[in-house]
């Protein structure tokens, strides 16, 4: 029966779509590549990533291996064929009462950890902290591993609120570990970021979202970066210790969800012929000596 509901599921977002399974031709009218972060953070966003890739809907989802419920993530992960997997390598842990700590162990990494040994809250605490450059490496290789280990088939990595690459040291890191490892870079192909609508307010989700995509334009990759999640308890007890963490950030998630999974979007996407391509459709198009390291945010 699972197998019949995902046949059928893809067929309904297949049907007038062109995904970019087969190669991807030098002047697409509009490619856009969905990317939906922090699968393996908890419950509610492991489900919302679940719903997506029920839906059909090609994405590349970035999982957070520091996280106590990446295990789940990778056996929802294990079971579709629409999505290119990475490793959202993590040096942070913003929600209050809810921590998390390297995968390394906190003695092997202490210039990363707080004073009980979680990740910082912030980018500015972490820095403030002084991170070891060698620290930073043994912990990102240590996630990657972890990711391996899996068993799950790991292309690429990204960077949690962009910690990862904050400095141009940090950076260079991160782009080591992606050679020696064989695996693409998020934002190294020249994708262009499209106004999110991660700051929208939660009623306009959806209006904000047709409206980006409504603006893209042909013979570029553009990346839409989606925080998913379901509004339950679990997720509204999360409190993001950010300046910039929304409130009410559970429904802020679910309606991200909702646009995302919403019949406008999909009629959107069919009327204009846009291609929804993945990191593995990049990495198999252009390939990994194809990228390029972006400006340093």
């Amino acid at each position: 029966m699972k197998s019949i509901v995902l046949l059928f599921s893809a067929l309904v977002w297949l049907t007038g779509f062109s995904f970019a399974q087969q190669t991807i031709p030098a002047s697409p009218s509009v490619s856009l590549l969905i990317r939906c972060d922090d699968i393996g953070m908890n419950y509610a966003v492991n489900q919302a990533t679940r719903q997506v890739l029920e839906s059909g809907l090609p994405i590349s989802t970035s999982v957070m291996f520091a996280c106590p419920w990446y295990q789940q993530a990778v056996e929802i992960l294990k079971r579709y064929p629409n999505v290119s997997v990475g490793v959202h390598l993590t040096l942070n842990s913003e929600w209050k009462y809810y921590r998390w700590g390297p995968v390394a162990g906190a003695r092997t990494v202490p210039s990363l950890v707080d004073s009980v040994g979680y990740f910082f809250p912030t980018r500015a605490a972490l820095f403030a902290n002084n991170p070891n450059v060698e620290e930073v490496e043994i912990e990102l290789r240590a996630q990657i591993d972890r990711a391996l280990r899996s068993g799950l088939k790991i292309e690429y990595l990204d960077y949690h609120m962009g910690a990862a690459v904050t400095t141009l040291d940090l950076r260079m890191v991160v782009e080591k570990l992606a050679q020696e490892y064989g695996l693409a870079i998020s934002r190294y192909f020249g994708e262009e970021d499209v106004p999110g609508v991660y700051f929208a307010p939660i009623q306009s989700k959806k209006d904000t979202l047709l409206a980006a995509v409504s603006r893209l334009q042909p013979g570029r990759v553009h990346l839409l970066v989606h925080h998913i999640g379901l509004d339950t308890p679990e997720m509204s007890a999360l409190i993001d210790m950010n300046e910039t963490g929304l409130p009410q950030m559970s429904k802020h998630r679910q309606a991200e969800l909702d646009a995302l999974l919403s019949k406008e979007f999909r009629e959107l996407i069919q009327e204009r012929g846009t291609r929804l391509i993945t990191y593995r459709d990049l990495i198999r198009e252009v390939g990994l000596k194809g990228m390029k390291r972006p400006a340093l945010r």
